[in-house]
């Protein structure tokens, strides 16, 4: 098993994947199924495009039950999934799952409210699904099968940068920077860095790296600096810090925003990775700032996710 820093187990096993034609009902052990995305578990009387598409059940929260004398096994709780080695109480909603190669998921409720008592709350007097049990929502489906893993996936963190030099004399409110710290949530993502810094191509360079050299963070969104204006230096900048260029995620940004406006070509901004992490620059307009960044959202978990996984050691010298 894997534990975070914290000490809580980070990955499992799937041990059972039960399914019942009915709800209400105890659920059977398949071993095996297809998770669909936005959907659930495939043949299930619970599925459908709502946040509590698949349940998931702890197999040591079903123990605690057995010691109160109760012949209950996988299934019995009217779970989808029974895991083993993940403290799923714990998990706060957002969290990211990886299950087996391909299938990615959300926490979305953690336990539930019983307005009938359940065959097993009468018999023992006690129920653990609506304390410990947990729901997800599919964002990639794929085939489950009894034995995958099942893994914790760390949140994605974010620098936001802002390259403005009335923003950085408190001349003009930072409206897009605030918009990136809320949107950035939808991908599993919580923002550890903010600085609003003036036009000016050394700091923005200094700042940049530290983002990634120093505070190790995943993705770094700079806005504004992206224009033709004499002092917008943004994407100078950004080239001068990047190791590997990333052409696909600025050219399909301005792809996008050109169906909205044509003045999306004057756009310069350009995308890369140093080390480890990830750095797009976005318009400084907070709704250009907007589109660009949702069209590219659907892609970023599974490319931070690779660039994460990356063997190569972090801690060589770089050419500044």
């Amino acid at each position: 098993m894997v534990t975070s820093e914290e000490g809580r187990m980070t990955m499992g096993k799937i041990v059972a994947v039960c399914t019942s034609k009915n709800k209400g009902e105890r659920k059977t052990n398949v071993g095996s199924g297809r998770l669909v995305e936005n959907h659930g578990l495939e043949g299930d009387a619970h599925v459908g495009p709502w946040h509590r598409q698949v349940s998931l059940l702890a197999l040591e929260s079903i123990r605690k039950m057995q010691d109160k004398g109760l012949d209950v096994g996988p299934g019995d709780f009217a779970e989808n999934l029974t895991t083993e080695g993940i403290e799923l109480p714990v998990l706060p909603i957002g969290t990211r799952l990886r299950i087996g190669e391909r299938i990615r998921a959300e926490v979305t409720q953690i336990g539930k409210v019983c307005h009938d008592r359940c065959a097993i709350y009468y018999q023992a007097g006690d129920c653990v699904m609506p304390r410990e049990g947990i729901f997800i929502r599919i964002l990639e489906g794929g085939e489950v099968q009894v034995g995958d893993a099942i893994e914790v996936i760390p949140p994605i963190r974010v620098g936001i940068l802002t390259c403005s030099d009335r923003g950085s004399k408190g001349e003009r409110e930072d409206r897009s920077g605030a918009m990136l710290k809320e949107l950035v949530r939808e991908i599993g993502a919580e923002v550890l860095s903010y600085v609003v810094v003036p036009d000016e191509k050394e700091v923005i360079i200094e700042k940049l790296i530290d983002m990634v050299d120093y505070q190790r963070l995943d993705l770094v969104l700079t806005t504004g600096g992206t224009g033709f204006s004499p002092r917008d230096i943004t994407p100078e900048a950004t080239m001068n810090v990047i190791q590997k260029s990333v052409p696909g995620i600025a050219e399909f940004m301005r792809m996008e925003s050109m169906k909205i406006t044509p003045r999306a070509m004057l756009s310069r901004g350009v995308a890369g990775i140093r080390r480890r992490s990830l750095i797009i620059n976005l318009p400084g307009s907070p709704k250009a700032a907007r589109e660009c960044f949702e069209a590219v959202m659907p892609a970023l978990p599974h490319g931070l996710e690779i660039l994460r996984g990356d063997t190569q050691e972090c801690g060589e010298d770089f050419e500044q």
